[in-house]
């Protein structure tokens, strides 16, 4: 039985969140989607509040995953504690709230959902996400098994899709809010792509006003990052995968532009 997953994009502020809340259930039905995982580390810009979290469930989301920005809003702490489909980096320090790995019941069986965040450049200092998946693994026995890594550099979202290539289903990149043109099945059965893209304004830069991080490159005096107006997309990949061997089948681009 094929097992469809479609994957979207970091989505940022108020328009990332209609455009989540508008347009998530039709991409869902038109792809015939069996399970949603989002992320929504920047749908307050920076973190995500209980309300956006459950907006995003009630929009059609089995799972929301988080990076760098997860504890922007502090009052996630207790919600993602209660809410066992958030998942943050798994790599984060062990004593921090929360889950970085999760297993669903769905029609093609239990799978498990990993959250990894990368180390280049982002200056976090968590543990080591190629030797603290190894160790998730051992405790997984479902057949469909999804990474996402958060991550800045695109060889270390590489490394680790070729590492994990023919033992999880699929893994996928976010973290810089631009689509890749990398999508493919690697050579034993793993759906990839460097980064899925973001969900938000189409006219931005990262889903920031353009004027905001071109003063910031200039050196100018700036303001706080607001989000851009006007129409908006949503960049996403699905990953067809086969449930009997949890091999993936087809890996591509569904975005949605207005």
């Amino acid at each position: 039985m094929d097992f469809k997953v479609l994957c979207v994009g970091d989505v940022v502020g108020n328009p990332g969140m209609d455009r989540i809340q508008r347009s998530l259930r039709y991409l869902k039905r038109k792809h015939s989607a069996d399970f949603v995982i989002v992320n929504g580390e920047n749908a307050a810009v920076v973190g995500m509040t209980p309300q956006q979290g459950e907006d995003i469930l009630d929009a059609g989301a089995d799972c929301i995953t988080m990076g760098n920005h997860t504890w922007g809003k502090r009052e996630i702490i207790h919600y993602m504690e209660d809410c066992p489909q958030i998942i943050r980096p798994a790599n984060y320090a062990p004593q921090v709230p929360g889950r970085g790995w999760q297993e669903f019941e769905t029609k093609a069986g239990t799978v498990a959902v990993i959250d990894l965040i990368g180390r280049c450049n982002m200056d976090y200092g968590p543990e080591n996400p190629f030797l603290l998946v190894e160790k998730i693994l051992k405790e997984i026995s479902a057949k469909i098994i999804l990474v996402e890594i958060h991550a800045e550099a695109t060889s270390e979202k590489l490394a680790m899709g070729w590492m994990l290539d023919g033992r999880v289903s699929a893994v996928w990149g976010t973290h810089t809010h631009v689509p890749t043109a990398d999508v493919q099945i690697l050579p034993r059965g793993t759906g990839y792509v460097t980064d899925l893209g973001m969900t938000g304004p189409k006219n931005s830069i990262l889903g920031i006003r353009p004027e905001l991080s071109i003063q910031k490159f200039r050196g100018d005096l700036t303001d706080r990052y607001k989000w851009a107006d006007g129409p908006t997309k949503m960049e996403a990949v699905l990953f067809t995968i086969d449930s009997a061997t949890g091999k993936c089948k087809a890996a591509e681009r569904v975005d949605l532009y207005e």
